[in-house]
């Protein structure tokens, strides 16, 4: 019987530290899916198309359509290669039609690591590292 308590309030432990990760991480896989998209849609549409994200209201999604919430438990900013660290207002990552891209990289943080989704000015690819 004491084993299997011991077992229980382990697994009880591994999994409650494993769900904020889990989360942090897929909401870094829908801004990353989010920021693909307008990018692709720039480029098959010939037109520009705008990336937004909140950090006030912590919302983001492509302009002109329904908004995503980052979930309350991950902070986020934006470290924006002109103005620096962006905690507060709307910040827009601009992808032009021709391909390149205007804007920085977004960073969730989590209770113990932190996410950095990067865009290239050039080629206006997508890239996430921890």
């Amino acid at each position: 019987m004491f084993l299997v308590t011991l077992i229980l309030g382990l697994t009880t432990i591994f999994f409650s530290n494993s769900i904020p990760s889990a989360r942090l991480d897929a909401t870094g896989r829908e801004i990353s899916a989010t920021i693909r998209h307008a990018r692709a849609l720039s480029q098959n549409r010939g037109e520009d198309q705008v990336f937004m994200i909140n950090l006030d209201t912590r919302q983001y999604g492509l302009q002109g359509r329904s908004m995503k919430t980052i979930p309350a438990e991950i902070s986020v900013r934006v470290d924006d290669p002109l103005s620096g660290e962006v905690r507060k207002g709307s910040y827009p990552i601009l992808f032009r039609a021709y391909g390149g891209v205007e804007g920085g990289t977004v960073i969730l943080q989590g209770r113990k690591r932190a996410l950095y989704i990067q865009t290239d000015p050039v080629v206006g690819s997508v890239v996430t590292r921890q």
